[in-house]
């Protein structure tokens, strides 16, 4: 069976990885016949949100720590994740992944990737093993991949800031997928386009039937 990393960094959209968004991928990777482990950053996340009154929190959280209810205890340091292990690496999206993985909710175009994520993302593609995204995660790709193409659904503002970065961007409908052939690139818009929960299903399995062909 093919194996995939997972990288989450927290739980809940607004602070960590959002969560339909992981598991959907996880049931996807299951459905179709994969297997998967997943990873976060052993490190606190940028801050902590009530997602009730969407205000911050004077607390700290760690992401991994976080992650670990979504991954039931199944789940290491993201420095533990081997390219040589893995056929393909896949990143569910949140807003808080585009806080503690990498700045996008924080400082637009001029956003800094975690180094230990790039190190990762570049290691699956000079391996040319497939890499996956959802929602916002694929801006994460954008600014450590030079010249790849990708979708985040069709909100303008998001695709200039892509273009800003050296990349190309695909408007998508929901559940639709962006198939980057020649860099192994995969990406689905997920929460950046409304949607109901089944239609994060769709995204999230269109997404790895997309990527089993490529392992």
């Amino acid at each position: 069976m093919k194996k995939f990393a997972v990288i989450l960094c927290g739980c809940g959209t607004l602070d960590g990885s959002e969560i339909h968004e992981s598991v959907m991928t996880l049931l996807a990777i299951d459905r179709n016949g994969g297997v998967y482990d997943i990873f976060a950053p052993n490190d606190n996340q940028y801050h902590v949100i009530n997602h009730v009154t969407k205000a911050p929190m004077e607390e700290t959280r760690n992401m991994l720590v976080e992650a670990a209810r979504i991954a039931r205890g199944n789940i290491r340091p993201i420095e533990e994740c081997d390219v040589k292990h893995y056929d393909a690496l896949v990143f569910p999206g949140g807003n808080g992944s585009a806080k503690n993985l990498f700045t996008y909710a924080l400082h637009g175009p001029d956003c800094m990737v975690r180094e230990d994520v790039a190190t990762l993302i570049r290691a699956f593609h000079a391996a040319h093993k497939p890499v996956g995204a959802l929602c916002i995660a694929p801006v994460m790709l954008a600014k450590v991949l030079d010249g790849i193409t990708i979708t985040i659904g069709s909100d303008t503002g998001t695709a200039a800031h892509i273009s800003a970065m050296g990349a190309h961007h695909e408007a998508k409908q929901q559940g639709e997928v962006t198939i980057d052939e020649e860099n192994l690139i995969f990406t689905t818009p997920c929460y950046m386009l409304p949607a109901r929960i089944s239609d994060i299903a769709d995204c999230a399995d269109h997404l790895i039937k997309a990527m089993m062909p490529y392992l």
